[in-house]
């Protein structure tokens, strides 16, 4: 009698697509974004969740799915403890890396900071805006799940779900004035003050709602892994698994909308648009008030993607789709959103076979792909700007420019930063964390 050795299932390559059309789509947002002929559907907003406002949950959830897969494979060949150490390091070589890097995006802003207002008040404002980007949060999520990374389904839900849960106390404490640079009177956070400027990304505690779209991730490799080690293989054996990342993705999206709706309880009566113009954030932005809950009219909320009405008609609160608060509605909405392109992903690539070799590029690193377009982004600018006559007088392309010089600039950009990244692949040179 033989026995034979089960042979693990091919590179998912749906994975590396997936990455690389959110490292695509990142490029895209973070460089059209700051050009007054950018589509605003493009920019990242603060009170609605944009096309741009669903790149950032797609590599959360992409590091919760790649998170579970490594910390399983290693779970199997070299124990649980190393495994979990060998996570653990990665969450603290990935946040040192973020620091360094958003430090030195930063620098003439953190030594003036640090000279005019001293150690502490800068390590506060970075703390709270500088370092608190992407990497950084994906970072310190990867860490905040481990407890669960290899707990069943159930438990990992349950631990969203009080994460979630915890975010809304917090930000009714004081996390949400706080973030938007707000003190609990309403008034601005003075200049001088400890915690001063608005957060980003939800600022430190942002880990709270992030882990959402990561969990989420873990949730799909399951699916798909199971679905792709079945006796049939992958191709059409996955169909079912397609089914259930749709039907689930469809009800996040369909929760954090409804989740959203709480908006509405702080639209401003037209009686009143004229006495609170000057007032851009609403009193109790988390928990309203009896009186605030029974003028609601229960109107829903705008779709995603549909920009709401001004503040002069809705004052800006705790339940609308918010990158920059990192509200519960968003990172929800995120997460079933993620889960539907990644579906989409999964028919295309591993049923299919349908396949970019830019997003195989760009999603094989991943992490390279986030870093380059920022060393190359001034010089791309430059050159337009000086082929179109369109420079200020500092060098750089205007905010005013027009589209073409715009586009060629960002043409530029991708190009060099692309072969930077086919050169790795070709080297076979990658860096993961």
């Amino acid at each position: 009698m033989s026995t034979s050795t089960p042979v693990s299932p091919p590179r998912l390559q749906s994975l590396d697509q997936f990455r690389g059309y959110t490292v695509a789509g990142m490029w895209l947002v973070n460089f059209m974004g700051g050009f007054v002929v950018c589509p605003q559907i493009w920019k990242h907003s603060n009170n609605y969740c944009s096309y741009a406002d669903t790149i950032m949950p797609q590599f959360l959830f992409a590091a919760g799915f790649a998170l579970r897969l490594s910390f399983l494979k290693h779970l199997q060949h070299g124990g649980g403890q190393e495994a979990w150490l060998r996570m653990l390091r990665r969450g603290i070589s990935l946040s040192l890396i973020a620091i360094i890097l958003y430090s030195l995006g930063d620098w003439h802003g953190i030594a003036k900071s640090y000279h005019e207002q001293g150690l502490l008040y800068t390590l506060a404002a970075c703390a709270k805006r500088s370092w608190m980007q992407t990497l950084l949060h994906i970072a310190l999520t990867c860490i905040w799940i481990l407890p669960v990374i290899s707990a069943s389904v159930r438990t990992r839900v349950a631990y969203a779900a009080a994460s979630g849960l915890l975010h809304v106390v917090l930000s009714a404490w004081f996390n949400f004035m706080w973030v938007n640079n707000l003190l609990p009177n309403g008034d601005p956070i003075p200049a001088t003050q400890l915690g001063a400027g608005s957060g980003i990304d939800g600022g430190p505690l942002g880990f709270l709602t992030w882990c959402i779209p990561a969990i989420a991730g873990t949730w799909a490799y399951d699916i798909v892994q199971r679905a792709r080690s079945s006796p049939t293989g992958s191709g059409h054996a996955l169909l079912p698994a397609i089914q259930k990342l749709l039907a689930v993705g469809s009800g996040l999206a369909l929760l954090g909308w409804v989740l959203s709706c709480g908006t509405t309880i702080y639209n401003v009566p037209d009686a009143l648009a004229d006495e609170l113009k000057e007032q851009k954030f609403a009193q109790n932005p988390v928990f309203p008030s009896k009186e605030q809950l029974a003028a609601w009219n229960h109107q829903p909320a705008e779709p995603p993607f549909v920009p709401p009405p001004d503040t002069d008609h809705r004052k800006l609160n705790y339940w609308m789709m918010s990158q920059r608060s990192g509200t519960l509605s968003y990172p929800t909405f995120a997460a079933g959103f993620s889960l539907l392109v990644m579906a989409l992903f999964v028919w295309a690539v591993d049923v299919h076979g349908w396949k970019l070799g830019a997003f195989r590029t760009l999603g094989m690193n991943a992490l390279v792909g986030y870093i380059v377009p920022g060393i190359f982004t001034p010089f791309a600018r430059r050159w337009s700007g000086m082929l179109f006559g369109e420079l200020t007088e500092h060098g750089r392309l205007p905010k005013s420019a027009g589209a073409l010089s715009v586009a060629v600039a960002f043409g530029l950009m991708c190009l060099m930063s692309y072969l930077v990244l086919r050169i790795m692949e070709w080297r076979k040179i990658y860096i993961r964390m």
